[in-house]
C-alpha cells in the first residue's frame, strides 16, 4: 500500500514539475511588465474563489508567490528596489509581493528607490506610502510630485513585533529596537521585561544585529530579520495595538492594465478661488467614483498653495473614469495620473 502510495506521488511531482516548467515559459513569453504585474494579482485575487480544499487561500498565495518569483528571477537585469536596510518592513513587503528567488536591492532613502527604477538600476521599487495608525508617508508623497514613474501595484501588510534573541527570555539583559518600537511595545515590555536596558537604535536590522553578536541580548523587529539573522522568536505580536497595517506602493515605468477591480491614484492643484477644491472633487460624485484617499501637501513654490494626492476605485483607461478626469481638469492648474493598479488581493470592499 505504501509503495502504491509513494508511486502515485512520485508521478504527481513529475506532472508537477512538467506543467511549472510549461507555466514559466509561457509567462517568460509574457514579460515582466505591469502587465504581468496585473495579471499575477488577478491570478492570486481568484484563489480567494477558488472551489474549497485542503490547502488553505493563504498557501495556496505562498505558493503562487514563489512560482511567479522564480520565474521572475530567469529574466535578465529584474531587481527590486526597496527602503532599506535589509529586513526592514519594508524588505517584508517586497519578499510578500514578488517572492524569495529575486535579487532585491536596498536603498537608503525613498528618493534613491525612486532614482534606482528611473535610470534602470532595478524595475520595480517598493515604498511605504501609508499607515493605518501614524498617516501618510510624506516623503513618498513629495517624490511622486516630480517623477515620471508610475504605480503598477499595492501591498498591504500587518506590521506585528516580535523579540528575537539567540539567549532565552530570562536570560535577556538588554533589548535594541527602533525609537518607534519601544512606543508601540511600551505595556508589553513593562509587563514581561521589566528593568531591562531598552536601548534605541537607528534601525529594526541594527537591532537585530547587535542582537547576534552581544550575549544576553535581544531584538524587536518583524520575524525576517530573526529569519536572515539567525535569532529565534520568543515571543510574537507584541504590540500593544492590534491592526497596524502599513500600505505600500510598486513603482515602475509604467502602470498596470485593467483587471475590472482597480484603483487610480493621482495628484492636482487647483486654481485660487472660493469652493475650487469642491468643485474639483464634485466628479466623483458625479461619475459615482467611490474615492478611498486624500491628503494635501505643500507646492514648494508658494507660500500657502497646495496639491492634493487622491485614490479612487476605477482605472483610468475605463471610459467613466476618462470623463471624470477631464471634468476634474478644468478646475485644476495642474493634474497627473500617478497610476492605475489592481487593488490589493484580500482588500476589497
Amino acid at each position: 500500500m505504501n509503495n502504491d502510495l509513494t508511486q502515485r506521488i512520485d508521478a504527481l511531482d513529475a506532472e508537477l514539475i512538467r506543467l511549472l516548467n510549461e507555466r514559466t515559459k509561457v509567462a517568460l513569453e509574457m514579460g515582466r511588465d505591469a502587465v504581468g504585474m496585473a495579471r499575477e494579482e488577478d491570478v492570486l485575487r481568484r484563489l480567494g474563489k477558488a472551489p474549497e480544499g485542503l490547502l488553505k487561500e493563504e498557501s495556496l498565495r505562498a505558493i503562487y508567490r514563489e512560482i511567479t518569483s522564480a520565474a521572475l528571477s530567469l529574466e535578465r537585469n529584474v531587481r527590486i528596489a526597496f527602503l532599506g536596510p535589509e529586513a526592514t518592513f519594508t524588505h517584508q513587503a517586497a519578499r510578500a509581493r514578488f517572492g524569495a528567488s529575486v535579487e532585491y536591492v536596498p536603498a537608503d532613502t525613498i528618493t534613491e528607490v525612486f532614482t534606482f527604477v528611473q535610470k534602470k538600476t532595478a524595475t520595480f521599487g517598493v515604498v511605504p506610502i501609508e499607515n493605518s495608525t501614524e498617516g501618510a508617508v510624506t516623503h513618498t508623497l513629495d517624490e511622486f510630485m516630480s517623477t515620471p514613474l508610475k504605480i503598477c501595484a499595492e501591498i498591504f501588510l500587518p506590521i506585528a513585533q516580535n523579540l528575537l534573541a539567540k539567549c532565552s527570555m530570562q536570560e535577556i539583559q538588554r533589548v535594541y529596537s527602533h525609537p518607534n518600537v519601544f512606543g508601540q511595545c511600551r505595556r508589553w515590555l513593562h509587563e514581561n521585561l521589566p528593568g531591562v536596558q531598552l536601548i534605541p537604535v537607528s534601525s529594526t536590522t541594527k537591532a537585530a544585529e547587535l542582537a547576534v553578536s552581544e550575549p544576553g541580548s535581544a531584538a524587536m523587529a518583524a520575524t525576517l530579520a530573526g529569519e536572515l539573522y539567525g535569532l529565534n522568536v520568543l515571543a510574537e505580536n507584541i504590540q500593544d495595538s492590534g491592526g497596524n497595517t502599513t500600505r505600500f506602493l510598486v513603482v515602475a515605468r509604467d502602470y498596470s492594465p485593467s483587471t475590472g477591480q482597480d484603483k487610480t491614484s493621482i495628484f492636482f492643484g487647483v486654481k485660487h478661488k472660493v469652493g475650487a477644491l469642491y468643485d474639483a472633487l464634485s466628479a466623483f460624485k458625479k461619475y459615482s467614483l467611490n474615492m478611498t484617499k486624500i491628503e494635501s501637501r505643500p507646492s514648494k513654490t508658494k507660500a500657502w498653495e497646495y496639491y492634493f494626492f487622491v485614490d479612487f476605485e476605477g482605472h483610468a483607461g475605463d471610459e467613466v473614469v476618462q470623463k471624470a478626469l477631464a471634468e476634474l481638469s478644468e478646475h485644476c492648474t495642474l493634474m497627473t495620473v500617478l497610476g492605475s493598479y489592481p487593488k490589493a488581493s484580500g482588500t476589497e470592499a
